[in-house]
């Protein structure tokens, strides 16, 4: 790994060595001085009834963690430091060696080789997902086999049972109720996956119970919605895995040098219209369930998503790529909340800025350093099949189609000649985000996508439907 041998290595000297190509996030003067202080604090503490009780805390926190991810844990990143910990409290522990078969979850063989994940996948998000687009196209006679098998997987992905009491000792959010990104193992809850997690179940369950199973029971349903409540920030937005428990200013701390904002949780567009649209197509079904609590916490959003539209009209994407993908959640959510082109400007300025993007081969295409620069970019070559999914279905919530459809039908033909004889789409540029700077790949996007805005384009433009998702 090294060019020179590892012993003689002069750690302290290379901390701050960064390749431009990942200087992201430059360290501040503030971060080197606080960091040279604690280099300088190890030596003198070390052996310490300090230290001691130091590592004491943390190894509590570790094996806390590693328990109740099943040693899975939140990310490769603290797998790895967890794992080694352990190995150093104790080669021949228990949780060492329950730490080794889980290290598979985040490794997998591309066509250049081994390689490890961002996460153990994103298996709960990509089928909350291909849910409710296989649904909305309304062809059950083709994927009823494809949604039970998918609400099977949902029924058991939901987490059931709470993390280890007390939850404020160990700064956890509550979870029973939830859906993570990935697997129930896993187990951490996120606002938007519970969210669209939420949002397939119910999906499933307006479908034949003998064609693709029976939906959840109402109480773990009632338990998800709990959870997405809990996510309410004071700025009426929701975070991600947590509420937003500090301050902007701690950023000055980010020693990742390659991702920005990473010190706390804040509120996101995406999250916040996820939280929103599925609190809307819950009370459809529960009407009466926390009534008062969900039309609160709904005023609260909108008041949030309005208040970070930019003036151009869009919104800035954090976990996609990018004002595609935050329009989309943008519109997505106002709508549920009763809006619409015709009767909002903040929805007409938002689809007027997504048409504006649209390029001559009826598609849309957005590169990655949008991310980066926070300044929409189109992307070199041709359009991208989920940047042109995303735009189409902006402009199907908004309404906008009763108007005028032709960019849709621009849009839709584009798709059509991206798809393949065997069906699929083809895999093009990166299409996720994570921090700003590190860019992930959803390769069931290109599929789940085009499929949902097709069928909601047949549906809401060739036949003339009315659709509330």
């Amino acid at each position: 790994l090294y060019p020179v041998p590892y012993t003689s290595i002069d750690w302290n000297g290379t901390r701050n060595k960064v390749a431009k190509e990942d200087l992201y996030y430059p360290h501040p003067f503030i971060q080197d001085c606080v960091w040279w202080v604690l280099y300088q604090c190890e030596g003198v503490l070390k052996g310490s009834w300090l230290r001691k009780q130091a590592l004491k805390e943390i190894m509590k926190h570790i094996h806390y963690e590693d328990e109740n991810t099943r040693y899975i844990d939140i990310g490769p990143v603290n797998k790895v430091i967890n794992m080694l910990c352990c190995w150093l409290e104790d080669p021949n522990s228990e949780a060492y060696k329950k730490h080794l078969p889980r290290i598979y979850d985040y490794l997998w063989v591309a066509e250049d080789g081994l390689k490890m994940q961002g996460y153990n996948g994103s298996q709960l998000w990509d089928t909350s997902f291909a849910v409710q687009a296989i649904a909305s196209t309304k062809l059950l006679d083709v994927s009823a086999s494809c949604l039970r098998k998918a609400h099977t997987f949902v029924d058991n992905s939901q987490v059931v049972e709470e993390a280890q009491a007390p939850l404020s000792e160990y700064y956890r959010h509550v979870s029973k109720g939830a859906w993570p990104f990935s697997t129930r193992d896993h187990g951490w809850p996120i606002s938007d996956c519970s969210s669209e997690g939420l949002k397939a179940a119910l999906s499933l369950a307006q479908l034949p119970a003998d064609k693709v199973g029976k939906g959840l029971p109402k109480e773990r349903l009632f338990d998800c919605v709990n959870v997405i409540l809990s996510y309410q920030n004071a700025d009426g937005g929701m975070a991600t895995y947590e509420n937003t428990r500090s301050f902007h200013w701690l950023e000055m701390l980010n020693p990742s040098e390659t991702f920005g904002d990473i010190i706390v949780d804040y509120s996101y567009v995406e999250c916040t219209s996820a939280c929103i649209t599925a609190l809307c197509a819950f009370r459809r079904h529960y009407p009466e369930h926390r009534k008062q609590e969900i039309q609160t916490a709904l005023d609260k959003t909108e008041g949030f998503i309005r208040s970070i539209q930019r003036p151009d009209g869009s919104w800035y994407g954090s976990w996609g790529v990018c004002f595609t993908y935050a329009c989309w959640f943008g519109v997505t959510g106002l709508v549920a909340l009763g809006h619409s082109y015709d009767s909002d400007p903040a929805v007409r300025k938002c689809v007027e800025f997504v048409l504006s993007k649209q390029r001559a081969d009826g598609g849309w295409g957005e590169s990655y350093l949008s991310c980066q620069d926070k300044v929409y970019s189109q992307l070199e070559g041709d359009s991208h099949v989920v940047n042109t999914a995303w735009a189409m279905l902006t402009i199907l919530a908004s309404g906008y189609h009763k108007k005028d459809a032709e960019a849709l039908h621009r849009a839709a033909r584009y798709l059509m000649s991206k798809q393949q004889p065997s069906g699929d789409w083809p895999q093009q540029h990166i299409s996720g985000v994570f921090n700003r700077n590190c860019m992930i790949t959803y390769a069931n996007y290109r599929n789940i996508f085009p499929i949902w805005a097709l069928g909601l384009y047949r549906r809401a433009v060739l036949l003339g439907e009315e659709i509330q998702e």
